[in-house]
């Protein structure tokens, strides 16, 4: 199966679910929320809101296709972005940190690690930016599951720890120099292990040669010759 991600645009948010495309939990404030009237409207507010964070903030997210069909999709973004987070108990997102709103693999490929594949891929773009410290979410913990936030039990498994307990959303958080420091120990066990690298341009030391001892021979008067 062929597996490509890409960035979260306009013309791949069209390629997602309807519920995606009409879901504005994070994005719109529940009094806006409940000012919508249809499901047309609804795709044209995340349209919207998806072009404003595309002009202020760069890629929010991304959409995974194997074989050239949806799969799975992430949606992050600094805070101020979420306002329909703000009526959580756990609310708000601290200031340093990004918030992982949502990510969702699709049911026909649930099971196969897609989901921890995006939060590498969220994670990776992160680092490149250099703007944040850290990456937040609110969870879904208890028997009783929210759609619109992220098992706990997932977010533990790809490197988040609870930052704010909460019975029902605790706020979870993974810090990013914690992922920057494992690369780079994982790197450097690499390169003690294949042993010392060679940088470009600078000349490979010759071996040095230990010369054999000199053989003296001695005659039958005792003179070497």
């Amino acid at each position: 199966m062929a597996r490509r991600i890409v960035r979260l645009t306009l013309d791949t948010l069209a390629d997602l679910p309807l519920p995606v495309r009409t879901c504005l939990a994070w994005e719109l404030d529940p009094v806006r929320r409940q000012r919508i009237p249809d499901a047309e409207s609804a795709m044209a507010e995340k349209e919207a809101w998806l072009s404003h964070v595309l002009l202020e903030w760069g890629s929010c997210g991304r959409v995974l296709y194997i074989d050239e069909e949806p799969a799975a999709y992430v949606l992050y973004a600094p805070p101020r972005f979420f306002p329909g987070s703000g009526s959580l108990p756990t609310a708000p997102v601290s200031e340093d940190a990004v918030q992982l709103a949502t990510a969702q693999v699709f049911d026909e490929y649930a099971g196969g690690g897609l989901g921890r594949v995006l939060m590498q891929e969220m994670v990776k773009d992160l680092i490149e930016r250099g703007d944040h410290r850290a990456v937040e979410s609110f969870g879904s913990a208890g028997q009783q599951s929210d759609h619109c936030l992220l098992p706990v039990e997932f977010l533990l498994r790809v490197g988040f720890k609870t930052h704010r307990p909460h019975p029902r959303s605790p706020r979870m958080r993974l810090e990013l120099k914690s992922v920057v420091s494992w690369r780079e120990e994982v790197e450097s066990a690499l390169e003690r292990l294949l042993g010392a690298v060679v940088r470009p341009g600078r000349p490979v030391p010759a071996p040095r040669v230990t010369p054999a001892p000199r053989t003296t021979r001695v005659t039958r008067e005792g003179q070497p010759m």
